[in-house]
């Protein structure tokens, strides 16, 4: 049987590679999120806050292509929706349509539209030039406001993609409320 202070030594020992082990991995967690951001820029994959660039402004007037267009609020009091529901172009012809939301809160509220593709190849040659989903929004009490996007469709699009759908999907950003002079939640901070 092991003497009782051999034990503990062991336990000891233990016990601060655990904790050597939570530091490292809460480090890793901690710069996961830096790290990513900066993969994304430098290889300029998943670029969501940015203009996209153009290369080609060549229209393709052989082909048309249906471009739908979808709003949704993930958690938040908004009413948010496309005032087109969809259009038809040509690969390389700018676009812009305009989406609609408004706050149905008596409180100023931010949120940040995230955007998908359907299909998700689309979205590898779908070029945004301008997009309230660049930056987060914030909306007053009650207000209501129309946001643009500006876009081109790639003509290297493949030619068996002929319906894009492209879907917003606002999520609130969380702030931390401070109290007001009669103690109820007050403004975010």
């Amino acid at each position: 049987m092991r003497h009782s202070a051999s034990i503990s030594a062991d336990n000891h020992r233990l016990l601060v590679r655990l904790a050597i082990a939570a530091v490292v991995m809460f480090g890793f967690g901690f710069l996961l999120v830096p790290f990513y951001k900066t993969i994304c820029e430098v290889t300029g994959i998943n670029n969501l806050i940015k203009p996209d660039t153009v290369a080609n402004t060549q229209v393709d007037l052989s082909r048309t292509i249906t471009v739908q267009f979808d709003a949704n609020t993930h958690d938040l009091p908004w009413h948010f929706r496309p005032l087109q529901t969809e259009v038809r172009i040509h690969p390389g012809e700018l676009v812009t349509i305009n989406y609609e939301v408004s706050n149905t809160r008596n409180e100023p509220v931010t949120g940040q539209a995230v955007p998908s593709y359907g299909p998700v190849v689309a979205g590898q040659f779908f070029r945004k030039l301008e997009c309230f989903c660049f930056a987060r929004q914030t909306l007053g009490a009650g207000e209501k406001r129309t946001m643009p996007v500006a876009f081109v469709v790639d003509p290297g699009l493949p030619a068996d993609v002929t319906v894009i759908t492209l879907s917003y999907t606002f999520f609130e950003i969380a702030a931390r409320r401070i109290a007001g002079p009669d103690g109820a939640a007050g403004g975010a901070t």
